[in-house]
């Protein structure tokens, strides 16, 4: 088993990458402080995964929240119903929350736990890739508002993180690809040779190689805890980790959440910022090949949806990285670098985002 550690000084924590580790009385007893454990989940994971945390926790009182799945439910009401669910049970600050689920289960349930009686305990066992690699680790927690994603939240470390390669193998083919988006992301920002690592082996991800997928799972785990520990609530470096996501989320927001997954707006967002950074002389025509032939390798959309000019750039202004009104972007330094910028040409902008 690969065990990786989020370092965080007090608030450090493991990451469990292997097969089976669902399955881990051990593991995740150990992180449970008493008693009271309240496991939050989905419609569709519920039906294949929430037997077996039964049987692992017979002997502790727990209670479920089980939501409906969707990124459309990633709202206020999934969050009152945990909050609900908790205080109609008694339970209290000593309680844990197992957060079992993609990145919409882990996200609320991570904001649960950490607004309930001002912060409670809370694991997470992310059952899509992209959980995996990506929201399950680093403490981001929050809902979506109608207005913009991700605008009410809290940054909010997990006691460990169980990944299961096993639960892979239920996903259908458009959440793998989906996941890839992120994993992708990881290699254009941080490691050139991880990105060639993913150009040569990408069909093999998609087939869920083990030895492979295990390899890239555990560099993206990696690279993104390196990033978290320098730099936790955002404050300069972390923000590189949103390349594609200022793009990706407008379009999810503009289309309404759910119609798009998280990962097929952010691979189209990933080809939009290449465009940009091809603009500024970042990266080479070459560069800008590799990265599309990349993504539309990875099963993504590499040509965004229709959307009136003023509403994408509406949207695109209430990302979380900008300043004085003015919209901030994750833009290549060639590949295997990425920096924040916001010198760019805004007709430039509005010729990628209307073509």
């Amino acid at each position: 088993m690969n065990n990786i550690t989020v370092k965080l000084g007090e608030r450090s924590y493991p990451i469990f990458i292997d097969n089976g580790t669902i399955d881990s009385p051990l593991i995740l007893s150990q992180y449970i402080r008493n008693k009271s454990v309240c496991v939050v989940t989905n419609t569709t994971v519920s039906a294949i995964y929430l037997d077996k945390i039964r049987k692992l926790l017979v002997d502790y009182n727990l209670i479920e929240v089980i939501l409906d799945d969707g990124e459309e439910f990633k709202n206020n009401d999934s969050l009152n119903l945990i909050y609900e669910t908790l205080l109609k049970n008694s339970f209290n600050r000593d309680a844990t929350i197992i957060a079992l689920g993609g990145g919409v289960v882990g996200d609320i349930a991570g904001f649960a736990s950490a607004s309930f009686m001002r912060g409670i305990d809370f694991i997470q066992i992310p059952t899509t890739l992209l959980s995996q690699v990506d929201s399950s680790v680093g403490g981001k927690t929050g809902i979506n508002h109608k207005l913009g994603k991700n605008m009410i939240g809290a940054f909010y470390q997990p006691k460990a993180v169980l990944i299961d390669m096993n639960v892979l193998k239920t996903l259908p083919d458009r959440e793998i690809s989906a996941g890839l988006a992120e994993i992708i992301k990881y290699g254009l920002i941080w490691d050139i040779s991880f990105f060639e690592f993913l150009e040569e082996n990408i069909e093999a991800l998609k087939a869920l190689d083990t030895a492979k997928l295990q390899y890239a799972i555990q560099k993206s785990c990696e690279i993104k805890s390196m990033i978290v520990a320098k730099d936790e609530k955002e404050s300069n470096l972390r923000a590189i980790l949103n390349l594609g996501h200022t793009f990706g989320h407008a379009i999810e927001n503009c289309l309404g959440y759910g119609e798009w997954l998280h990962g097929e707006a952010v691979g189209c967002g990933i080809v939009m910022a290449a465009k940009m950074s091809l603009h500024h002389d970042r990266i080479t025509k070459q560069d800008f090949q590799r990265i599309l032939n990349l993504i539309a390798k990875a099963g993504l959309p590499v040509n965004m949806p229709e959307i009136e000019l003023d509403k994408f750039l509406g949207a695109m202004k209430l990302d979380k990285k900008n300043k004085d009104n003015k919209i901030r972007l994750v833009l290549q330094k060639g590949i295997g670098k990425a920096e924040i910028v916001d010198d760019y040409s805004q007709d430039a902008l509005k010729a990628i985002i209307s073509s």
